[in-house]
């Protein structure tokens, strides 16, 4: 794709408007163990385009359209896992939603499909184990540049996200130690974890012609990051909550990414250049919100200076708040 082409989406895209992807894991309603039945549930939900399959053979996506306000796309999120949850009981399943599974084999069963089987034999046993459910939360920016802008200011504030989401600390059957396995897991896989700063649409172009040459991105939606620029959507896509256990916990969050980028885009707009910060320093960060989620301690990003977790993100939190207030 060219720079041009890249662009388009995100001229295009109506501000502000929120989105949200929330994989949710199929388990036997009487074991409670991962059930790899997505491909006949999906068939029982009659072709509704609010669900789809993802990699795992056990695990189902609820997709909300692209609504103006967090409340709506949580509404929308309610009925899907509601619905979602009507057809499973029937089949005999639940759906449960957390970042990986608390006792399952880390090792499952895949979905068929060109894609997915690429993805298998690519990988191999690591994709096997890519057992992991995120949240994905889209912020449309309506305007190219502004959108990239806010993307390579935006992965400083990850592992904020990242702490106030984990929740996965147990493993096959174990407690890991960490407050959220699923980045680990997801790091088997290329591509992981906080993104490179774009710095331009030529630049992001040519990553992506990069990626496709040499074999590892052949389409953008391999560009696995914990953030990214969505091309299709023409949106900043949040990517690195875990799964939360409770639709009012999916939409705090939500709530907190919509506030976030539309914090970011106003200070672009209003002519500021937004701090574009070291991945290997915010990847520090990353790695306390991995281990400790809110219990930790995180780095200042510019002096290194080390303050609680839990400040650091309130701080966030009241600084957004106005921001949330005008959006809701």
């Amino acid at each position: 794709m060219t720079p041009h082409e890249l662009r388009a989406p995100f001229d295009a895209a109506t501000p502000l408007t929120v989105g949200v992807e929330e994989e949710l894991m199929l388990v036997d309603a009487e074991t409670l163990d991962l059930a790899p039945r997505a491909p006949e549930l999906l068939r029982a939900l009659g072709g509704d385009e609010r669900f789809k399959l993802e990699l795992p053979a056990a695990q189902l996506e609820v997709i909300t359209a692209p609504a103006a306000r967090v409340s709506d796309a949580a509404g929308a999120l309610a009925r899907g896992r509601s619905d979602l949850a009507t057809v499973a009981a029937a089949a005999g399943l639940r759906v449960i939603g957390a970042g990986a599974h608390p006792f399952a084999s880390a090792v499952g069963e895949l979905n068929a499909g060109e894609r997915y089987d690429a993805t298998r034999a690519e990988y191999g046993e690591m994709a096997y184990r890519q057992l992991v459910c995120g949240l994905h939360v889209h912020v449309a920016v309506g305007d190219a540049d502004r959108a990239l802008a806010v993307h390579d200011s935006l992965r400083s504030h990850l592992p904020e996200l990242a702490a106030l989401a984990a929740s996965a600390p147990f493993h096959e059957g174990r407690d890991t130690g960490l407050a959220s396995m699923r980045p680990k897991i997801a790091e088997l896989l290329p591509r992981q974890g906080v993104p490179p700063a774009l710095g331009g649409w030529a630049a992001y172009a040519e990553a992506l012609r990069w990626g496709r040459a040499a074999g590892g991105v052949p389409e953008p939606r391999r560009w696995w990051w914990e953030l990214r620029l969505h091309p299709l959507h023409g949106t900043v896509e949040v990517r690195v909550p875990d799964t939360q256990a409770t639709v009012a916990h999916a939409a705090a969050l939500a709530g907190i990414v919509h506030a976030l980028v539309a914090w970011l885009d106003e200070r672009v707009a209003g002519g500021e250049t937004l701090p574009v910060d070291a991945t290997w320093r915010i990847g520090e960060n990353r790695w306390s919100a991995c281990r400790h989620g809110l219990e930790g301690t995180m780095a200042d990003l510019v002096t290194g200076e080390r303050e609680p977790t839990r400040a650091r993100v309130m701080r966030l939190l009241d600084t957004l708040a106005p921001v949330a207030e005008r959006l809701a």
